[in-house]
């Protein structure tokens, strides 16, 4: 673990971003709020396929904004309530997240409203 762990953030079950928390020195948490140290990093073949498992399900569920976090080869976490990771992801990768969760939010509305 003291690589760190992986935030993924999915957009209607899409990967849209990723970065790499690496834990503070003595603390086993890579968590930023206890001093995780965020890092640029793409997403793996393997992470990848965790999307493509658990991605179209997410949708499914109405689950617009996701963030799962990745140890090696294993999903460890999903988070639904407040995913954190899209502002280091849009320093790192110079994307505006928050536009294009926002964006899939109307285009739910909207698919709603015609049904």
């Amino acid at each position: 673990m003291r690589a760190g762990d992986k935030r993924i953030i999915l957009i209607d079950g899409r990967p849209a971003g990723a970065v790499n928390r690496v834990p503070a020195r003595g603390e086993a948490r890579s968590n930023m709020h206890v001093g995780g140290r965020p890092e640029k990093i793409g997403l793996t073949k393997r992470e990848l396929e965790i999307c493509d498992a658990i991605g179209p399900h997410l949708k499914r569920e109405g689950l617009i904004f996701v963030g799962i976090d990745v140890i090696g080869d294993y999903l460890t976490e999903i988070n639904v309530t407040s995913p954190t990771g899209i502002q280091q992801i849009n320093r790192f990768d110079g994307v505006k997240l928050e536009a294009e969760i926002w964006d899939a939010i109307e285009d739910a509305l909207s698919r709603r409203s015609m049904a």
